[in-house]
């Protein structure tokens, strides 16, 4: 993984530079940088698409093929790892192992781009940003939890869209869930979302992701019955099959695995932390949906997902996409630059790790920055229930009411403009 944070680096500075020089130029190339930089993205993706097996996408593509051959979906390793997901994340995959793994790579990974474009969307909807959504997708694509969902062939970027498309529909009063109850019935994390609706009045809207969740799941059970039954009963829950310890894995979970030295180590006392960051966060979250800003709950929504679950990798983290604008639009603009910088730097990558012995215990600085995105998780969760405080009904982001909506308006697009 250390190769992959100085390729990080390095690309975002080759592509910085690239913005510089072509910003010294007329005005005519100026409006054509940010289009060619994103260009040169796409080409970049095309080409490792071409030429590099994403390790989690051969698993998927693999889990097409032994969906319905018994247990071996979860009783044997597929190119050497487990298979992790739902039932129904492999029942989606039948199709797509019908095609050739070379091929198949290159159609997912393009996909993967166009839906963080259409999450990207989205975003600036519900937070009335006036940006090209080229530029926003250009800068998204250097965030280390987009890039290497790309280097593994990741779904994160599918859920985030199908989540965020059915916010954005929330917020405009129109029916929404089904995405919700799909992204659930893929990857479990985004089950959050089916509790912030419930929490949050939106019934209608839960019961419909509730139903779309049980369709899904059904349809995998009814193809696969016997490997449907084994994750159900002992997959879902076990972390054994991964590397809790792993550097990667910024939940609170994996902090205190490494702290503490090992999964041994950590006693029966945790069982309370994921309950009451959920609690919390579900609460903050549903007090910000009740205000309707579905931007602001989907934000905390999503980081409280990582939050409780026992495994939230680094490029789980593709909710700091809706974190950022959430800070942008409420006029935050050095946070914004820390949390943009610190999810494109991603240091956590620099500190000890892959066993090392200062991987484990507390050292204090080099912790923080070890677990550096779950920092930031519980900073952004703290900061929203502190605005709460400050925050009358109906309003969006806790800034004074109509006396300063004018001044608010211009001060809010300036500040997304700067994301």
């Amino acid at each position: 993984m250390w190769p992959m944070a100085r390729c990080s680096s390095g690309a975002f500075r080759v592509t910085v530079d690239v913005l510089v020089v072509i910003g010294r130029r007329s005005g005519v190339v100026r409006r054509w940088a940010v289009p060619f930089v994103l260009v040169l993205q796409m080409v970049g993706v095309l080409v490792f698409a071409v030429t590099y097996d994403s390790l989690d996408f051969h698993i998927y593509w693999e889990g097409g093929h032994a969906l319905t051959d018994g247990t071996r979906l979860y009783s044997e390793q597929l190119v050497a790892h487990w298979f992790t997901n739902t039932p129904f994340m492999a029942a989606v995959f039948v199709p797509v192992g019908a095609i050739p793994l070379g091929a198949a790579r290159v159609i997912w990974q393009v996909a993967s781009v166009a839906a963080l474009a259409l999450a990207c969307v989205n975003t600036m909807r519900m937070a009335g940003s006036r940006v090209a959504v080229c530029a926003v997708v250009a800068m998204a694509l250097m965030l280390q939890p987009m890039w290497q969902s790309i280097f593994l062939g990741q779904v994160n970027m599918f859920l985030l869209a199908m989540v965020l498309i059915d916010v954005r529909r929330l917020s405009a009063g129109r029916f929404a869930g089904v995405g919700i109850g799909v992204a659930a019935a893929i990857k479990l994390t985004p089950a959050i979302f089916v509790v912030l609706l419930l929490v949050s009045g939106r019934i209608k809207a839960a019961m419909t992701a509730c139903a779309t969740f049980l369709v899904c799941s059904g349809f995998a059970h009814f193809v696969a019955p016997d490997a449907s039954r084994l994750y159900w009963r002992h997959i879902f829950y076990d972390t054994s099959r991964v590397g809790v310890p792993y550097i990667s894995n910024q939940s609170p979970y994996g902090a205190a695995v490494r702290i503490l030295g090992d999964v041994e180590h950590v006693g029966s006392w945790y069982a309370f932390v994921p309950l009451v960051l959920g609690v919390v966060g579900l609460a903050v979250a549903a007090a910000w949906a009740r205000k309707d800003d579905w931007l602001g709950a989907a934000a905390v929504a999503g980081v409280t997902g990582l939050l409780v679950s026992p495994i939230s990798w680094a490029h789980h983290w593709v909710w700091v996409l809706p974190v950022l604008f959430v800070l942008a639009r409420n006029g935050h603009r050095v946070a914004v630059g820390c949390g943009y910088a610190l999810f494109v730097l991603s240091p956590l990558w620099w500190t000890p790790h892959g066993g090392h012995p200062r991987q484990y215990g507390f050292h204090w600085g080099l912790t923080l920055v070890a677990n550096c995105y779950l920092v930031a998780g519980l900073c952004f969760l703290a900061y929203m229930a502190v605005r709460l405080r400050g925050a009358g009904a109906g309003d969006r982001d806790g800034r004074p009411g109509p006396a300063t909506n004018a001044e608010s308006d211009v001060s809010k697009r300036v500040a997304v403009t700067s994301f």
